[in-house]
């Protein structure tokens, strides 16, 4: 009878087999956990954006029989004066919200964290209010705003003796642009004065102590150790933001839905109109748009790496 070695107790063939039923286990939680999200990724975002790379060679109004074009749509779009006014548009946006955003967010997460109020708690849900709400809801709550029979904007103005005559903000050729700004600054707002607030929490009191120990004041603690800390953080901001007015539409396709005349039309909503407005109906011209689109994000993503690069302070 052949004596049991190490190999083959019962001891040696339970932790075999413990073993692999852990690694059966680890593959069916790994299958579960990344196969439904992944395919959902294939199955709806890398699979249409493919297509829409074929689409924007078709000459194809959705519905009937496609033509190959080829290149042609991209001729046409870098020959299209709507797509340049579109994109100056878009220009304007990207330097002016990104920085209202952090800077008005700034300001205040160093309000609310360096100062005692005691209002602190309910000033944090008051700013990050309008970001419960939806684009929808903020878009008319600022057509109300401007309004040229009821508006609040006119009403104000009224008090103090500014006589607008009925002026309505947003249908005028002069001001809509601009009208568009505050209502995009107060949506986005509330949620980076959360981020920027709870890094700010992170900075340790002592460096606060010795600044204020030397003399230092609220600006120079601001741009001396609060933003130098939290540098990292609002550099992803700007990225978010920046890409966000290059490729959101939604608050202008309500609030003016890119007039009058064209005033406010955005890259984005001249897109939409062009795929799925009934005037239009051009679905390869507006993959190609699209697809200029998407080379314009990727090239503003590398600018803003450029321009703010990652440099961590440690503390």
């Amino acid at each position: 009878m052949p004596e049991p070695t190490a190999a083959n107790t019962p001891r040696s063939q339970g932790r075999s087999l413990g073993l692999d039923m852990a690694k059966t286990q680890k593959w069916i939680f790994l299958t579960i956990a990344i196969v439904p999200p992944f395919g959902g990724y294939l199955v709806f975002t890398l699979f249409p954006n493919l297509l829409s790379v074929y689409y924007s060679l078709l000459d194809w109004d959705g519905f009937t029989d496609a033509t190959f074009v080829g290149l042609s749509n991209f001729v046409t779009a870098f020959q299209d004066k709507y797509v340049w006014r579109a994109l100056t548009h878009n220009l304007w946006f990207m330097l002016t919200v990104p920085f209202l955003v952090v800077f008005v967010s700034l300001i205040l997460a160093y309000l609310i964290t360096n100062k005692s109020y005691r209002e602190n708690g309910f000033l944090k849900i008051l700013f990050f209010f309008p970001n419960v709400l939806s684009t929808v809801v903020v878009a008319l709550l600022w057509a109300f705003i401007y309004d040229g029979s009821y508006g609040l904007l006119n009403g104000i103005l009224g008090v103090f003796g500014l006589d607008t005559g009925n002026f309505y903000w947003l249908g005028n050729e002069r001001t809509a642009l601009a009208a568009v700004i505050p209502a995009w600054v107060w949506g986005g707002v509330g949620l980076y004065v959360i981020i920027f607030a709870n890094a700010m929490l992170a900075i340790p009191k002592s460096l606060y102590e010795a600044a204020i120990l030397e003399g230092a004041g609220h600006m120079t603690r601001l741009f001396r150790i609060t933003m130098p800390l939290v540098m990292p953080v609002v550099r992803v901001g700007i990225l978010f933001l920046v890409v966000g007015t290059l490729k959101s539409f939604e608050i202008i396709l309500i609030l003016t839905n890119g007039g009058p005349f064209g005033s406010t039309d955005v890259i984005g909503l001249y897109m939409f109109n062009l795929a799925f407005g009934d005037e239009y109906r051009n679905y390869g011209y507006a993959s190609a748009i699209g697809m200029i689109l998407f080379v314009i994000l990727v090239s503003a993503k590398l600018i803003t790496d450029k321009l703010f690069p990652n440099k961590g302070v440690e503390f």
